[in-house]
């Protein structure tokens, strides 16, 4: 490599722009992008051309195989292998790729979860190549695969996958914000896109302990642990300088996205030991959708190279701050403007302020939808419980436009905007320099983070294109109904300046600047009739009310029979997870550590015999009170076993979905929860060589 590392292999491994450019024939070049930037049907003529010449530069890298890759409803990726081999006569080969191979392709779609679209006997599903996202490799073990990204619906035309909706929602975006631009009187642009920027965060454990961990291996999270002497609490390893062995980690992981096409950032310590994260410069929503499947499959795959093993579970360890997934959502328009950046005068910008106006009201009036899209049985364990969000969904505006929506709601005219102010730092050999307008809020669970917002709740492991397909479609609804009144009206400025002061004071009680982490705030959100949704089961009847599937059929984005599909996933998704937990927890507690508490308390028993056996009268209360306390803790243990098995026996004979998540939801998780208390409160007390597990203390601090 050369000196800049990252201009030597950013980008090396993708079909992108310039690649095409330089490889396909001009006409075909212009005719292809005008597809991409119009949506115009492909033709094969084009299809053709883009295959040879994607063939020709994948073989040169030394590519075997192509595949289509998509992204199932399971939430990750999936992939299968064909090789360019064709038979030429004579017992030799010819390598192609056709047009109608890289547009089409065929998958099983029964065996991928369908919510009742696909029985058993019905397996064809389709996946179809997505122009507008480019082309990659993949190099490991298996070759060189040409990766292409693709959409996946079933034989019937239902989409059962997470880009599907996605590409529906930003189309539908894009339409509604520019009949807003166009009542506006900008004829210029001609399309909006959404822009998102998901940072990830992530653990980092080392991989021979974890695989002494059956939890870790299963699950993604520890399902017992006592918390050692330290945990976070001196905040000194929140940007902390990076461990030798976690610096390496993340340099060759940045190799490997960069490689990619993947604008990986920053990279930084996060407040708990063992916790990191990574954030990218934004993109497109789809195209950052499917950077950030492979940011976290990368993750895992170069954790192994170093004996390391990468954890996205919300929630790994009890005790400390689990880990979360900014997505960062903006509006921008082909001629480069952003709809969200407020300028140096909010209180004059109309345009921003008639945008802004649309996302409040869209989360007020979609709050438990919004709470959905960023809904996993790990997040459970984060939202509310003052590490991250919580669970009641608010806008965060900060003080400058906080001070504009105030004076639009009690005079409906806003005549200034606050400005920043010189920060003196009281050193004279420090620059002063002009603070920011508006403060940050960590509890919001969606804020305003200067030109765009800033969705604060999404969970670790998810796929974004969740929480941007409902963001967008929500909006969009919104924009509709703007555009709807804004094209009927005879003065457009005046009409949209009512509609903004409208909306706002409507829509105010979704705003909220403080401190979302106070007791203060939940009473205060429930006095405001805000929703409070604690867990993901709560969240799921939102996806099927009749508001929300009305919104989603009239934007083309999912029909009726989509979202009662994808509502019984979640279901069956909540299930299964907890239901593999808890099969965990009896493996664990019934093979590893109910044996071992026994082995400890026969031995502690027996040297009280023997010290009392060799000196009469001897002093035995502290090993007396500590056989008896670790007896009767290894009682409770046994019973919370025993429970905890009768109840998953008993989930299992409940055939109804989403019955079966509610049992799990508020059954089954206390049972989980009782058994591990007394399993927890036995791990300090009994020896270290008795302890079955790596502790916490291992897992967190040993890199």
């Amino acid at each position: 490599m050369g000196q800049n590392v990252i201009e030597d292999v950013f980008a090396k491994d993708v079909f992108n722009d310039s690649v095409m450019r330089e490889r396909l024939p001009k006409p075909i070049y212009k005719k292809l992008k005008k597809i991409m930037a119009e949506g115009q049907d492909l033709d094969m003529e084009v299809a053709n051309a883009v295959a040879h010449a994607m063939k020709e530069w994948a073989l040169e890298r030394g590519a075997t195989h192509y595949t289509h890759w998509f992204q199932p409803m399971t939430g990750i990726t999936a992939e299968k292998h064909d090789s360019f081999i064709q038979p030429a006569g004579e017992g030799g080969i010819m390598l192609e790729f056709s047009g109608k191979e890289l547009v089409k392709g065929e998958s099983d779609a029964s065996s991928f979860p369908n919510g009742g679209i696909r029985d058993t006997c019905e397996a064809r599903g389709y996946t179809t190549w997505d122009c507008t996202s480019p082309a990659f490799l993949k190099e490991d073990a298996a070759g060189v695969i040409l990766c292409i990204p693709t959409a996946f619906c079933s034989y019937t035309g239902e989409a059962l996958d997470k880009k599907t909706p996605l590409l529906r929602s930003m189309e539908a975006i894009s339409e509604q914000a520019v009949r807003v631009l166009r009542a506006l009187g900008n004829e210029e642009v001609q399309m909006v896109g959404c822009s998102v920027g998901p940072e990830q965060e992530y653990f980092l454990v080392d991989r021979d302990m974890y695989l002494q961990r059956e939890d870790l291996i299963f699950t993604g999270r520890t399902l017992f642990g006592a918390m050692p002497p330290k945990g976070q609490e001196l905040d000194d390893h929140y940007f902390g300088t990076l461990k030798e062995r976690v610096a390496a980690y993340m340099k060759e992981l940045n190799i490997e996205l960069w490689k990619l096409g993947i604008l990986a950032k920053t990279q930084h310590n996060e407040v708990a030991p063992a916790q990191h994260e990574l954030a990218p410069i934004y993109g497109t929503a789809n195209i950052a959708t499917d950077h950030n499947q492979l940011v976290m499959e990368v993750m895992k795959k170069v954790a192994k190279r170093h004996n390391l093993e990468c954890l996205l579970h919300e929630k790994p360890f009890a005790g400390v701050n689990g880990s979360g997934k900014h997505d960062n959502w903006s509006l921008v328009t082909d001629d480069g403007q952003n709809l969200l950046d407020p300028g140096k005068t909010p209180h004059h910008n109309l345009q921003f302020l008639l945008f802004l106006a649309a996302v409040v009201r869209a989360v007020d009036e979609h709050a438990g939808l919004l709470r959905l899209s960023a809904s996993c049985p790990g997040n459970d364990h984060r939202l509310g419980a003052n590490e991250a969000p919580p669970a009641i969904i608010s806008v965060f505006l900060g003080d400058q436009l906080q001070d504009v929506v105030e004076q639009l709601i009690s005079s409906g005219e806003a005549t200034s905007s606050i400005t920043g102010e010189k920060f003196l730092t009281g050193v004279s050999t420090l620059p002063d320099f002009t603070k920011d307008v508006a403060d940050r809020n960590r509890t919001s669970p969606f804020a305003f983070t200067g030109n765009k917002f800033e969705f604060r709740m999404v969970a670790s492991s998810l796929s974004v294109a969740g929480p941007n397909t409902i963001l967008n479609t929500i909006v969009a609804d919104v924009l509709e109904d703007f555009a709807t009144q804004l094209e009927k009206a005879e003065d457009v400025k005046s009409a949209a300046h009512d509609l903004i002061v409208k909306t706002l004071k409507e829509h105010q009680r979704v705003i909220f600047n403080g401190d979302g982490y106070s007791d203060g705030w939940i009473e205060e959100a429930e006095r405001r009739g805000l929703p409070n949704k604690k867990t993901m089961v709560d969240a799921i009847p939102e996806l099927v009310t009749e508001k929300t599937i009305s919104v989603f059929e009239k934007l083309k984005v999912l029909n009726r029979v989509e979202l009662e599909a994808r509502a019984e996933i979640y279901y069956e998704a909540y299930a299964k997870e907890l239901n593999i937990e808890a099969k965990t927890m009896v493996d664990m507690a019934s093979k590893e550590f109910i044996p071992a508490i026994i082995t400890y308390v026969t031995d502690l028993a027996a040297s009280i015999n023997e010290i009392t056996a060799a000196c009469d009268g001897v002093n035995v209360e502290v090993q007396t009170e500590l056989l008896k306390k670790s007896s009767d803790l290894l009682a409770q243990a046994q019973k919370a076993l025993a429970k905890l098995r009768s109840s998953i026996a008993e989930a299992a004979e409940i055939k109804d979905v989403a019955k079966q998540a509610n049992f799990f939801k508020d059954v089954i998780k206390a049972d989980m929860d009782a058994l591990r208390a007394p399993i927890d409160e036995l791990e300090p007390m009994v020896g270290k060589e008795y302890w079955p597990v790596p502790c916490y203390a291992d897992l967190l601090f040993s890199i």
